[in-house]
């Protein structure tokens, strides 16, 4: 099949145009016209799963390879590493970023991993009323993370609502209107921001937060694979971070 055929089926599911400005969503590697043999869906590309994907391959992506411009293609970097690898198997990649956490993924999130039922969305940030105790809500989100290390600043005890954005998002606490805020990347600076503002945070972390991407896509394209009888294979990269408790290596 076409390249094309598949592109306008996740444009139909999430406009590309919807992207932020900053991003680079979209047709990265490859042509329109390129013939599809496999479709591979993952959060990321490292070069070890880069190595592994069968030629005349698409890869669809939630973070882009590319951000911004390349001016040497010299194959020491992460970026042009795998872009080597790419091109030399005729591997398209398609990324899906800031379209699908507006559309799909943040809400994915909220509603079917943690639990909690969305009132109201302003673009990134959605908001759920909680109504927990702050360690209650702490001791929530690891269960449901399935993480055995989590960090938070505290605020306030009793936890009315919360505001929630997968991946990285503390750029946006100008915009949160709740007692605690749930996102990933937390800075030392950031938590100091947060905590002159009174706003209780939780690091939900990068990779956890946004690692249902694979299995969010896979459920959105199931009727079009179904029916031009196609199986898309669920990759997985790896987190980049190891986590320790005295010296022992945890989730």
């Amino acid at each position: 099949m076409k390249l094309k055929e598949i592109y306008d089926v996740l444009n139909d599911i999430s406009s590309f145009e919807l992207q932020e400005k900053w991003d680079n969503s979209g047709l990265l590697v490859g042509s329109f016209e390129d013939e599809i043999e496999n479709i591979y869906i993952s959060m990321d590309l490292d070069l070890e799963l880069a190595k592994d994907l069968k030629s005349n391959s698409l890869i669809i992506t939630h973070h882009p390879l590319i951000f911004s411009g390349i001016k040497r293609v010299n194959f020491d970097t992460y970026s042009t590493k795998i872009l080597k690898e790419l091109i030399k198997k005729d591997i398209s990649l398609i990324s899906m970023h800031t379209n699908i956490d507006k559309t799909h993924l943040n809400r994915y999130f909220v509603e079917e991993i943690l639990g909690f039922k969305i009132k109201d969305s302003l673009e990134f940030l959605a908001y759920c009323e909680v109504n927990m105790k702050f360690e209650e809500l702490v001791k929530h989100i690891s269960n449901r993370l399935n993480l055995k290390t989590l960090k938070a600043v505290r605020c306030k005890e009793f936890i009315k609502d919360i505001a929630v954005v997968t991946g990285s998002a503390m750029s946006l606490l100008d915009e949160v209107k709740a007692d605690c805020f749930l996102t990933g990347d937390i800075k030392y600076h950031d938590a100091m921001e947060a905590k002159a503002r009174n706003i209780s945070l939780i690091d939900i972390r990068h990779y956890e937060s946004e690692k249902y991407f694979n299995k969010l896509i896979e459920e959105l394209l199931f009727e079009y694979l179904k029916k031009n009888k196609l199986k898309a294979i669920i990759t997985a990269s790896k987190n980049p971070f190891e986590f320790f408790i005295e010296g022992e290596t945890v989730e």
